[in-house]
């Protein structure tokens, strides 16, 4: 059976426990990563996903099925978390052995650049697909008077969860504005009790990065007059080149309340796969099976994954050895 658990946000210090397989470095995208023996890999595997009222979780458990069903793994249990950087940092301890991550947030870890990790290099994360293009979001309620991000001084934004990738675009979307802390205050809380929250005017405005379209914010707009911020195109081009995500429209056909398509920027939701506990045959039959069998993804995202642009934002992370041997076999061209 299938298990479902909350797991705690990962801190600083979990996120600094030395890996405990003695494996072997191996070059991979131009880096250093850390590859586990034979004594080493596993076949029950823990996948990390992130908030249930966000896209990653049910993702993550159609994904489990096609992995269940389509590779050696003997069970792949879909775990809810605080997200991307939850994810990657149980993956650095061995205890996960898949997690759903945004692109940036895995290139920030594989190169130190994760906040409070002081300097920790992620090296045992191996990225196995781009999957789809993530928005930011900016979520504020329709009797707000709120017309910009500007208009947001003073206010309690939601700014993502502890340990998700949200945080980091959230802040370089209010920096840009010229926003710091102090400026206003932060609710760190996770999509869905934000939307919670939102509804019930406890904070005035929520920013999360999500698959587009999303049902908890259909769900919220069904029940609470809400509205969308746009970011201007000079800001959203600066953003970009701060944060590595890319500006991004979306589309008015996402959600009923809009009018006019919203700009705002976007990263890319990535599955990445333990290089130390995930052997070079599974994890070639599990980036077979996502696109081999996305067409049974019955989430919107599920259009999006497409082998072409499998390796679209990848930047610095190390493709996982089993990736790497599939996607030389379909003709991919490699980083």
């Amino acid at each position: 059976m299938r298990i479902r658990r909350t797991a705690a946000a990962v801190t600083a210090a979990a996120a600094m426990v030395a890996l405990s397989a003695c494996g072997d470095d191996a070059e991979g995208n131009g880096e250093d990563v850390e590859v586990g023996g034979e004594e080493d890999f596993v076949t029950d595997l823990t996948f990390g996903t992130g908030g249930t009222a966000g896209t990653y979780y049910p993702l993550g458990g159609e994904l489990s099925d096609i992995f269940e069903a389509n590779t050696s793994a003997d069970s792949v249990n879909y775990v809810e978390s605080g997200g991307s950087g939850e994810n990657l940092g149980q993956m650095f301890q061995e205890e996960w052995q898949l997690g759903l991550t945004q692109n940036d947030t895995a290139n920030d870890g594989v190169n130190g650049q994760l906040d409070d990790l002081d300097g920790v290099e992620l090296n045992n994360i191996g990225w196995i697909a781009n999957l789809y293009p993530e928005a930011a979001h900016i979520v504020v309620r329709a009797d707000s008077g709120f017309d910009s991000v500007d208009d947001l001084e003073g206010a309690t934004i939601a700014v993502g969860d502890a340990g998700s990738g949200t945080r980091a675009i959230s802040d370089a979307i209010l920096a840009a504005h010229g926003l710091e802390e102090g400026d206003y205050t932060p609710e760190v809380t996770d999509f869905g009790a934000s939307t919670e929250m939102l509804a019930d005017n406890q904070i005035d405005a929520s920013i999360f990065v999500v698959g587009t379209p999303v049902a908890g914010l259909t769900q919220l707009a069904a029940s609470t007059d809400v509205d969308l911020l746009g970011l201007d195109d000079a800001i959203a081009d600066e953003i970009s080149g701060d944060s590595g995500a890319e500006p991004y429209d979306i589309s008015a056909e996402a959600y009923d309340f809009l009018d006019e398509d919203v700009a705002t920027v976007s990263v890319f939701a990535a599955l990445a796969a333990s290089t130390t506990q995930v052997s070079e045959d599974l994890g070639y039959e599990i980036t077979a099976a996502i696109f081999e069998h996305a067409d049974e993804i019955t989430l919107d995202v599920g259009e999006s994954i497409d082998m072409e642009e499998a390796l679209l934002g990848i930047g610095d992370v190390p493709l996982h050895p089993g990736a790497e041997r599939y996607y030389d076999e379909q003709g991919i061209d490699l980083p």
